[in-house]
């Protein structure tokens, strides 16, 4: 299926025919009116690129060192959570897909799959991605969790300290209103995704949250998983937090979530290996600034003092691009591989991280840089 597939774009529309509709409604959508949401797709994609020609571009190094590693392409991929709903034990698939091309992959904490699980799949070390929630005895478990199977990073997302409103999942019912029938909802739009059904719904369980099985139990449904999310946001968390998450974890901590420079300097200033210039993939505060329009401010603020890395509206092996001239070290991918993994599993994400690769070096041919290091802004046409 993936073969036919030469854009993300082609890869979401193959994910629209596969999925049932209200898990497409949650890996595409945003929060309130999705102002953020389309800035993100919109600013980056108004970036323009300056051509540059007789440059000798034969040879380029899309190799990039991060935190110790030199990774094969300047991409990791993000965390995406409930992605194993989007294909039968989905993060294992795409895990597998991101160590074969030689980036990263980010488990996120809401993940089908547990941390056990995908370590048991891999041959090599994952991020964790953590929200900062109350039940902090949870937290070090998961915590202690991640350092025994070896995930060699952390992302903490700061981001959340209460969670935006997203109309779409209400509408699909997946984020379940007080008036019920939202499960006969989600089944009948199963039943029209025969599939998916067979594939996920009946082969690919169990469907639980991996990770939140020692509070919820294993057979807790939706409603369960995001009544616990709604009451375990933390709005009290404060940069002193992350001397907590420090004294439980040795690797590096990657402050995700930061739009502003002051709380970049204040990532740095308290300790963080490195920080994410984000906007929740448009799904918290709606009408904030899209991450390419924040990222150069956050760049001039901290660079060459701490990795930054960025994700949001990302789509093509040009977006990475852009992103790096604006300023980033490194760029993370979250629609773009869901979409992928929804609509051809493992084969679909490796499929699309070779599209992407092929972009970026027409993209630096194209602007004579023969490495990630010379991209910059000299790079970006006024």
């Amino acid at each position: 299926m993936a073969k036919g597939a030469a854009s993300v774009s082609d890869f979401r529309a193959l994910a629209k025919a596969r999925l049932p509709h209200f898990l497409f409604e949650y890996i595409d959508g945003g929060s309130y009116d999705e102002v953020t949401l389309d800035r993100n797709v919109e600013d980056l994609r108004a970036i323009a690129l300056k051509q540059r020609v007789m440059r000798d571009v034969s040879e380029l190094d899309l190799s990039t060192l991060l935190f110790g590693h030199t990774w094969d392409l300047p991409v990791g991929l993000g965390p995406v959570g409930m992605s194993g709903m989007y294909a039968r034990r989905g993060e294992v698939q795409a895990a597998r897909a991101a160590t074969a091309a030689g980036v990263p992959f980010s488990l996120s904490t809401l993940s089908v799959c547990s941390i056990r699980e995908v370590a048991r799949e891999l041959a090599r070390p994952f991020w964790l991605q953590l929200y900062m929630v109350k039940d902090r005895a949870f937290l070090e478990d998961l915590l202690q969790i991640g350092r025994d199977s070896g995930c060699s990073a952390l992302l903490l997302t700061v981001d959340l300290p209460v969670s935006g409103s997203r109309y779409r999942d209400v509408r699909s019912g997946l984020a379940v209103p007080a008036s019920g029938g939202a499960s006969f909802r989600r089944f009948c739009q199963s039943a029209l995704r025969p599939g998916w059904a067979w594939d996920v719904g009946l082969n690919g369980r169990p469907h639980g949250l991996g990770n939140l099985e020692p509070v919820l139990g294993k057979n807790s449904g939706l409603e369960d998983y995001f009544g616990w999310i709604a009451k375990n946001f933390d709005p009290s968390i404060t940069w002193a937090d992350l001397a907590w998450v420090r004294q439980r974890w040795e690797g590096p901590i990657i402050i995700k979530g930061i739009l502003d420079p002051e709380d970049a300097h204040a990532a740095v200033s308290h300790g963080a290996d490195g920080i994410v210039v984000s906007n929740h993939g448009g799904r918290q505060l709606d009408g904030a600034l899209s991450s390419a329009k924040a990222l150069p401010r956050i760049a001039d603020a901290v660079a060459g003092r701490i990795p930054i890395l960025v994700d949001g509206g990302v789509r093509s092996g040009l977006d990475v691009v852009r992103m790096l001239a604006l300023g980033a070290d490194f760029v993370l991918m979250g629609r773009a591989w869901a979409y992928a993994l929804a609509a051809d599993g493992e084969r679909g994400v490796a499929h699309m991280l070779k599209l992407v690769e092929a972009e970026i070096r027409a993209a630096m041919a194209l602007t004579g840089c023969r490495s990630i290091r010379e991209i910059d802004r000299a790079i970006l046409a006024e």
